[in-house]
């Protein structure tokens, strides 16, 4: 497109790297009709990567980029067959490399806790290391209505709860 650039477009290193992706999910999703797109792809990652650092709704995308209809179409479709994630697995790489960090998850640092103390949060052991407690009996509300089967008469009916 034309014209005015938003501030939030896709660097060209960035983009060189996941221009094969694109291309090659656009071979694999030929449109029935033959038609190639109205759009450039780029445009379309330059107005997805300008909804991401915004957050605007997509009905506000600024008039210098693809309408909503097409960003959202290629935004879903990728989304749900792993094409974005495969895209921002390849930056991500990009940017720990030019970082100089590893590959990989971040690796622990000191005095910070690993991932077996929060396993051990997560089955209910406090700080001190104690069980969690056994929940009480549930309370009952006085206005609370259950449903009860009465299976000689072979229906449900609804009854006052008994007890608070």
């Amino acid at each position: 497109m034309s014209g005015r650039r938003t501030r939030a477009t896709c660097p060209d290193e960035a983009w060189e790297l996941i221009r094969p992706v694109i291309t090659a999910w656009k071979a694999r999703h030929p449109s029935v009709s033959g038609h190639t797109g109205q759009y450039e792809m780029r445009e379309i990652v330059n107005a997805i990567l300008y909804q991401a650092r915004t957050g605007y709704q997509w009905r506000y995308l600024p008039h210098d980029l693809p309408p909503k209809s097409a960003v959202y179409y290629y935004f879903g479709k990728w989304r749900d067959d792993d094409t974005a994630e495969t895209m921002h697995d390849l930056l991500r790489r990009q940017v720990r490399e030019s970082r100089k960090r590893p590959r990989g998850p971040h690796r622990r640092r000191p005095g910070l806790p690993d991932r077996a103390s929060f396993d051990e949060r997560a089955e209910g052991h406090d700080r001190a290391g104690c069980g969690k407690e056994e929940p009480g009996p549930k309370k009952r509300h006085p206005h609370r209505r259950e449903r009860v089967e009465e299976p000689a008469a072979g229906r449900r009916t609804w009854r006052a709860a008994s007890g608070n």
